[in-house]
């Protein structure tokens, strides 16, 4: 049962939010470069998800704490609401994977220098700033911001840097388009859990603007996903019909029935990921 609640506080579910910035970064430098230091990408992946790991549960421990995580929760378990881990325990395994993460950086700082360091710092801090610190960036409508710059440009730009020692236009661009279908994952979140962070004084976006706002947020980031990414590779164009049966279903649910939605989101996300990372392959081997 333990080890079953350390891996519910983990959210393995949300994990491809952290592989798939991997993916899209080392397909770039893979079709760019043709040949690239594989080990490279493969710390920067255990790096990512360590941070990701830790992000979500200091998220579940603080969230408990400021009482916006209860039993009228729609959304998955939390293990510390449900009494199955203490948030002291949550948030000493949240800091072990801090320290892994920060060891998982020590080959990318030698490979890549000052700016791995400034992007390591960076996500560390704000892996505990995005519900923690005084002023915690999920409670003041910026977890939008926060997912589009550590899970789209940083993720995406420090994993192309890392392996070809520059970044460029189509690294950004990649980044804000992967960033922009992990935006769409958090929207969805914060629209099924609108009314309890409302009740809790959560200032999430979808607080702020309603309802039908974070349902044409959903929908903008969705475009801006299609429009950065299919002009670096059009291939990822052939997700578009999930894309709509994302869009359609998040139109015609609401709070529980949004789980759904959340899951081909995710899908969405990983497919549009292994897409891109296959043709920047394919072009790179031809």
């Amino acid at each position: 049962m333990n080890a079953r609640s350390w891996l519910l506080a983990a959210r393995p579910k949300t994990l491809p939010a952290s592989i798939a910035p991997v993916l899209v970064g080392t397909g770039l430098a893979w079709r760019i470069q043709h040949h690239i230091a594989w080990i490279y990408a493969v710390w920067a992946l255990f790096g990512a998800l360590s941070i990701q790991v830790a992000t979500n549960l200091i998220n579940d421990a603080l969230d408990y704490k400021k009482g916006s995580d209860t039993s009228e929760r729609l959304g998955p378990l939390r293990v510390t609401q449900a009494g199955l881990l203490s948030p002291e325990a949550v948030l000493h395994a949240a800091y072990a994977c801090l320290v892994v993460a920060a060891l998982f950086g020590i080959p990318l700082i030698i490979r890549g220098g000052w700016p791995i360091v400034a992007v390591g710092v960076a996500s560390i801090l704000a892996a505990y700033g995005y519900t923690g610190g005084p002023f915690p960036l999920a409670y003041h409508g910026l977890g939008e911001l926060f997912v589009m710059v550590f899970f789209g440009i940083v993720a995406v730009g420090g994993t192309y840097y890392v392996l070809t020692l520059q970044y460029g236009i189509e690294a950004f661009l990649a980044g804000v388009g992967i960033g922009s279908l992990a935006v769409v994952i958090l929207a969805i979140n914060n629209l099924r859990d609108v009314e309890g962070d409302r009740a809790s004084n959560k200032k999430t976006i979808a607080v702020g603007i309603g309802a039908r706002g974070a349902r044409l947020e959903i929908v903008f980031f969705v475009i801006v996903a299609y429009a950065t990414m299919a002009f670096i590779e059009p291939v990822v164009l052939l997700s578009v019909p999930l894309a709509v049966l994302l869009v359609v279903r998040v139109y015609r649910s609401t709070g529980r029935d949004l789980n759904r939605c959340l899951a081909i989101a995710g899908a969405l996300e990983g497919i549009v990921a292994l897409l891109f990372f296959g043709i920047c392959g394919f072009t790179a081997t031809r």
